[in-house]
């Protein structure tokens, strides 16, 4: 699907594996495996010659994920399989909740009916004037809060850049930043110390998603800065992000429900989350996370990032009914997950 917005030059379009689960009375259930530009081949592969043999004859239940994982294992606890096995839980879950004759979020249990966004761009690309017309954009369109990215080559232009939309937010909305990886550890100490002056709500991803050490070093050196650390985008499995939570190395965990292998696995990152006292903020795919998010007992804000949702892509059947308007998002399917692509 080629992104509206590009989010780089080398990420200009989002690949979806779309699988389908009929089980033996005929039901049908619905879901998908996703990736931004690379591996989308690998993981159908995947699928097709791993998962799906090793499915058929199973419970058509989302039970059987673990045993799955299992199966999988050896060609990598996390990253491929557990994007692959995403595809087939999402369906399964999709399946479960028709066969009750409502959506998935009623099936869990709902809690919420609507939920704080985020605007979130990947934008680090953009000149000043065009991030700061996207910044304007966002307030406009009612959101309490906004990411952006950082990362330059040069320092100060990042600076020049938060100044410029901490200007067009205002002192009550939070500001969120976003490094992608990009920073090493005294890079990234140098640069968090002087964006602190703008008041920012976390910085993500300041490292290699990899360097838990790398993490638990720079969490002990914010300390006195109070600024949160995020990240989890790129972790993909529970036990992962029990190691970051047990270093001290993160303040806010950003698991996306496809990349930690579905449903199944995020709902036990979310209670890890919770036990442990941290923000969660789902990353990306609000049509899918808001469902979800919609079941957990606390608040969580839910990301949007501009002209990438399926919807604004053309790429479903049918809408999901989610929405976000006025900075809160809202809706949601009758039946299932409503995620059927066109």
């Amino acid at each position: 699907m080629p992104l509206t917005r590009p989010w780089g030059p080398d990420v200009t379009d989002i690949r979806v594996v779309a699988v389908t689960v009929r089980d033996a009375e005929g039901g049908e259930g619905h879901g998908f495996s996703w990736t931004p530009s690379i591996g989308g081949a690998a993981v159908k592969a995947l699928l097709d010659e791993d998962v799906i043999p090793a499915a058929i004859g199973r419970p058509a239940d989302p039970s059987i994920w673990i045993d799955l994982w299992r199966h999988v294992h050896e060609a990598g606890g996390g990253g491929i399989t557990t994007i692959a096995l995403a595809g087939l839980d999402l369906a399964l879950w999709d399946l479960r909740a028709r066969r009750s004759g409502c959506s998935v979020t009623d099936l869990i249990g709902r809690r919420h009916t609507r939920l704080p966004a985020y605007g979130s761009g990947v934008n680090l690309h953009y000149t000043l004037d065009e991030l700061v017309a996207q910044a304007e954009r966002w307030v406009a369109a009612g959101f309490g809060a906004i990411k952006m990215k950082v990362g330059s080559a040069d320092l100060a232009r990042d600076l020049e850049r938060v100044a410029a939309v901490r200007a067009v937010l205002g002192p009550e909305r939070r500001l969120l930043v976003d490094a992608n990886q990009r920073w090493d550890l005294a890079t990234a100490t140098t640069a968090i110390e002087a964006l602190a002056a703008y008041d920012i709500g976390w910085i993500e991803e300041p490292l290699r998603a990899d360097d838990l050490a790398g993490y638990r070093e720079l969490a002990s050196r914010l300390e006195p800065l109070g600024v949160p650390i995020a990240a989890g985008e790129n972790l993909h499995t529970v036990h992962r992000f029990r190691d970051f939570l047990d270093a001290g190395a993160l303040q806010v965990v950003q698991p996306n429900i496809v990349r930690v292998g579905g449903i199944t696995p995020f709902r036990e990152i979310a209670d890890l989350a919770r036990e442990r006292g941290v923000e969660l903020a789902p990353h990306l795919l609000p049509e899918l996370s808001a469902q979800l998010a919609y079941t957990l007992p606390e608040t969580v804000w839910i990301e949007d990032v501009e002209d990438a949702g399926f919807g604004a892509l053309g790429a479903l059947v049918a809408a999901t009914g989610v929405s976000v308007a006025d900075g809160v998002v809202s809706g949601g399917p009758s039946l299932g997950l409503g995620m059927q692509f066109a």
